[in-house]
């Protein structure tokens, strides 16, 4: 009897699992890796050389994924590796203001920055009302010379047109 006496208890006579061993499986090329390969050489060869590579590591490492599943598994760690790193970076929201600053450990001084934050957001806000103001006055001026520059042309065809008052036609 073994010192474990958990639930589980091993069965020797099971087959252990079976790997992929190399040249069967997922290792195998697919009909889209081919081709992207091929077209990554006739392009732009890093991208087919890439794609070797990841053949060779996919096959040397046993990993069974695709690479978008590949690229999704090693995305998602970072992230998360990332979200509990972010204290670390002083990203905690205990280390920071409303606006997305480091607190200085001087609270008088954090409450100056804010409002002068504020202070230059307002301002940067009538900047921007004033932008959009100028714009459509320059619009409208646009549109007074079209519309003058029209009214001459309409006015100079009219009496182009007109024959002069004293002749008559034959």
């Amino acid at each position: 009897m073994s010192a474990y006496s958990g639930p589980y208890q091993p069965s020797y006579d099971q087959e252990p699992p079976r790997h992929h061993h190399h040249g069967c499986g997922s290792f195998r090329w697919r009909p889209i890796e081919l081709v992207a390969m091929i077209l990554g050489f006739v392009f732009f060869w890093p991208v087919g050389l890439a794609i070797v590579l990841w053949k060779v590591w996919q096959r040397k490492h046993d990993y069974e994924g695709d690479l978008s599943t590949f690229i999704q598994e090693k995305w998602q760690a970072k992230r998360e590796w990332a979200m509990a790193h972010k204290a670390e970076w002083g990203c905690g929201a205990s280390r920071f203001s409303g606006f997305g600053l480091r607190s200085s450990g001087n609270a008088a001084f954090d409450e100056w920055r804010g409002a002068e934050l504020a202070r230059l957001e307002e301002e940067r806000q009538k900047l921007i009302a004033a932008e959009r103001e100028f714009a459509d006055f320059m619009e409208n001026l646009r549109r007074a010379k079209d519309r003058e520059e029209f009214d001459r042309f309409m006015n100079a065809r009219r009496n182009w047109q007109q024959p002069p008052s004293g002749e008559t036609s034959v």
